[in-house]
């Protein structure tokens, strides 16, 4: 198990439909054997461009245990999500996180 950030983008929608998305890659990280050990949301932030003709977004932040399966599924589901503008993921090494 590896330490991982999972930093995205939602389309600025109505704040249910924003948890709903939020809650779904929750779901599917927990289900895939994964386990979330920080979410952070930064909330509405105006975008430095334009992206998929949006100007904001919600921005997410997941601290993340996981396996490489998990990551890579999350990251496919994540590229045909509508509602996510941007996403990346980054592995944590351990010497960083002290």
């Amino acid at each position: 198990m590896r330490h991982y950030e999972i930093i995205f983008i939602v389309r600025v929608l109505e704040d249910d439909a924003i948890n709903a998305v939020v809650e779904k890659f929750s779901k599917l990280i927990v289900a895939n054997g994964g386990t979330i050990d920080k979410e952070d949301r930064w909330g509405k932030k105006h975008l430095a461009y334009d992206i998929k003709k949006q100007s904001e977004g919600y921005y997410v932040l997941f601290n993340v245990t996981a396996k490489s399966e998990c990551v890579k599924e999350c990251d496919r589901v994540m590229k045909i999500t509508d509602e996510i503008l941007k996403h990346m993921i980054v592995r944590v090494d351990e010497k960083d996180e002290a």
